[in-house]
């Protein structure tokens, strides 16, 4: 007996739901997509960074409709599409639930990076990953939402490694057609663009269209033949340039976006901030209520209503300043149109509005044009309540108006597809509507639903292909060795405890002080019974020479120490990369110089894979951390001088590694399970999951900021 042959018109229904499917990051974070695509080319799938639209582009139409008449694919297509748009079209959402008129008066967020996926390689770190988390868990929650952002068309930096062991840089460049993107059109059919004065220029930007589930994220682009080549280039790298470019990126971002959004007729109950880079949208606004008749004050306090601010910078050296001179040269237009004297413009990014050589600050412009400001964890909301103290010299540090709400992740989009196997077997094909859920996770403490024996076995996996990676992927970085696989076989031990270390290689997060204490990590390391291992990534900012000094070091000893073969460096660090890391490993480790750490996320991606985390309480860590579902280097305390917290952290981690750490690990019963590791790992799991995800941290956006 056959299938039932499929109908043309079925399957040209089929075909244009994939090429719709495509252009929506829902895929990211849906594993029977992302399954459908690798099968039409596993090969594209693996070379072209997992990008669905390109995936279509190298299978021609007349393959894509053939493929279709396979009767059970087509039905597993079939099904799929079902899913998205049963997805796209719910009505029943929290959001509609808790926060109605949220619903059809959206929350529009600026954030200058977005980090979606490896496909779109618009972020330079944890903020665009956190802002791209943000905007997943809005869809999902069914929240009214819309992003903006810059579209950098050579992205960040990719990262190469020369002979010296020094990191070099190099772009790719990004073609629209092959990423899942669209072009704006305007009522004529051709491509929206929005006309921004920056000094006594005109410059016109495009705009893009990012579909991410139920959100939409508009991207703004100035490489347009109507501009001069140096407008052209202002949206050509995220963070490139000088201080000249810097804010003429943030105007095209601040003023521009809001300009976008009035083009397009959407009119946001709330402006949130992701950092200070968007602030200019403070003077937009105004500019636009002094041009209806208002006053400075009424416009000023209409705008306050109406904007929230998140900051992520517990230094003062992070926000962004910019000198007199510059604001006027490049704002003075903007300016004249909020008829306002010079001294009361810069006023609005000042401390002491007096000091006439005060920078400008992007981050006192953002509290001052705001109703509600917020740090990234409780630490940081107290830090940054200390930091901005002197805006509010009427009120005691503690009343600052400055609070937290603490970062979390988007689950389903950083698991794993063996970790999405596991769920959708052991809980069901609903298992994503619940995966936020403090009753799923507590299922982890209950050896009926899983057993040591099955974490354990999940744990293996999930380092064989850590390490399975690894190997590949130093194959291809080491060139001298090509096609050398037996010699690359032997890199790194699926029987070793395996510790990973994989951010932004600024000075402060300290990337090699676990290897100041050479010797000793050496004898661990060598040890035949309890062998431990070294998975290292990350890139340093072009112009941080330290970051690449540190990188440096740990590549040396990886090559040219008899820690060879036991510490790997993975190059050109990325979503994909950070993927296989913080699954694999069995140990994250952080160690920051606190209180430094803002928040801080990647560990929070270990945890539902089964990994535990081993940090310096900071940020998250500090909150989450309860003695059972992880380890800390130290306690809840930190000296003033920099010198003695490294010395103390230095030997604390050492202590922790040693003592605790890896007899935990190598701690086996007679079947040869480690019972009191897979205790913390239960713990982990139950304690983390549940509380830090982006669901929980966008209801409480929604609840404290959002709603009035």
């Amino acid at each position: 007996m056959t299938d039932n042959p499929i109908s043309a018109s079925e399957i040209t229904e089929l075909t244009k739901g994939l090429n719709r499917l495509s252009r929506n990051l829902w895929w990211t974070w849906n594993q029977e997509a992302q399954e459908v695509f690798q099968e039409l080319s596993p090969r594209a799938w693996q070379n072209l960074y997992h990008n669905a639209v390109a995936v279509l582009h190298e299978v021609s139409d007349y393959e894509l409709r053939s493929r279709l008449q396979d009767a059970q694919f087509a039905a597993r297509v079939k099904e799929l599409l079902y899913l998205f748009d049963s997805y796209m079209n719910k009505e029943d959402t929290w959001a509609r639930e808790h926060a109605t008129s949220l619903v059809e008066s959206p929350v529009a967020y600026f954030s200058a990076e977005f980090g979606f996926h490896e496909t779109l390689p618009i972020a330079a770190g944890g903020l665009g990953i956190l802002a791209g988390d943000h905007t997943k868990s809005a869809s999902d929650l069914g929240l009214g939402f819309v992003g903006i952002s810059l579209f950098y068309r050579l992205g960040y930096f990719q990262q190469a490694i020369n002979q010296e062991n020094w990191q070099t840089e190099y772009y790719s460049l990004l073609n629209p057609r092959n990423l899942p993107m669209e072009p704006v059109l305007d009522a004529r059919g051709d491509p929206l663009v929005i006309p921004i004065q920056i000094a006594t220029n005109r410059v016109v930007v495009q705009v893009w269209q990012v579909n991410v589930g139920r959100s939409v994220v508009y991207l703004l682009d100035a490489n347009r033949p109507e501009n001069d080549q140096h407008f052209k280039d202002l949206t050509e790298k995220v963070y490139g340039g000088d201080r000249t470019t810097r804010i003429m990126q943030e105007i095209i971002l601040g003023v521009g976006g809001v300009r976008v959004l009035r083009q397009l007729g959407i009119q946001p109950s709330v402006f949130h901030m992701n950092e200070g880079h968007s602030a200019f949208l403070v003077f937009e606004l105004m500019r636009e209520k002094i041009a209806e008749g208002n006053s400075f004050e009424e416009a000023m306090e209409w705008v306050k209503g109406r904007c929230v601010f998140t900051t992520h910078t517990p230094v003062p050296a992070g926000h962004d300043r910019f000198e007199p001179d510059l604001m006027a040269y490049t704002l003075g237009w903007l300016r004249k149109q909020l008829r306002m004297p010079e001294k009361q413009f810069l006023s609005l990014g000042r401390v002491n509005a007096d000091d006439e050589d005060e920078t400008f600050c992007m981050t006192v412009l953002a509290l001052k044009g705001s109703r509600a400001a917020n740090g990234v964890s409780e630490l940081h909301g107290q830090i940054s309540r200390n930091m901005w103290n002197m805006l509010y010299p009427d009120k005691a540090v503690d009343e600052v108006p400055i609070g937290h709400i603490t970062n979390g992740i988007h689950l389903p989009g950083w698991m794993k597809g063996r970790n999405r196997k596991f769920w959708r077997d052991k809980v069901g094909s609903d298992w994503v509507e619940k995966i936020n859920s403090r009753e799923l996770w507590e299922l982890m403490s209950d050896p009926e639903f899983v057993s040591d024996e099955e974490i354990w076995a999940f744990r293996y996996a999930m380092r064989r292909e850590l390490i399975e990676f690894a190997r590949r992927r130093l194959l291809i970085q080491d060139r001298k060795y090509e096609g050398d696989f037996i010699n690359f076989d032997r890199l790194l031990n699926p029987d070793a405890l395996t510790i990973g270390f994989a951010r932004r290689f600024a000075t402060y997060k300290r990337a090699p002080l676990i290897f100041d204490r050479y010797e000793e990590i050496l004898s661990i390391v060598k040890d035949p019974q309890r062998p431990i291992q070294f998975v290292f990534a990350g890139k340093a900012h072009p112009h941080d020479e330290q970051g690449k000094s540190f990188i440096q070091r740990i590549i040396h000893l990886s090559k040219n120490s008899e820690l060879a073969g036991h510490l790997v460096f993975l190059e050109n660090y990325d979503v994909h990369v950070a993927r296989q890391m913080v699954s694999g490993c069995d140990v994250w480790l952080n160690n920051p110089r606190r209180p430094l750490e803002a928040s801080g996320t990647s560990g929070q991606k270990t945890a539902c894979h089964g990994g535990l985390n081993l940090s310096i309480l900071d940020g998250w860590w500090r909150e989450a951390y309860d003695g059972t579902n992880g380890f800390a280097i130290g306690d809840d305390s930190h000296p003033d001088s920099v010198d003695e917290q490294d010395r103390r952290d230095r030997e604390n981690l050492f202590r922790v590694l040693t003592e605790e750490v890896i007899p935990c690990f190598f701690s086996r019963d007679a079947k040869g399970i480690p019972r009191q590791w897979i205790s913390r790992v239960r713990r982990a799991m139950t304690t983390i999951n549940p509380a830090f995800n982006t669901n929980r941290m966008v209801q409480d956006y929604i609840l404290k900021y959002y709603k009035k």
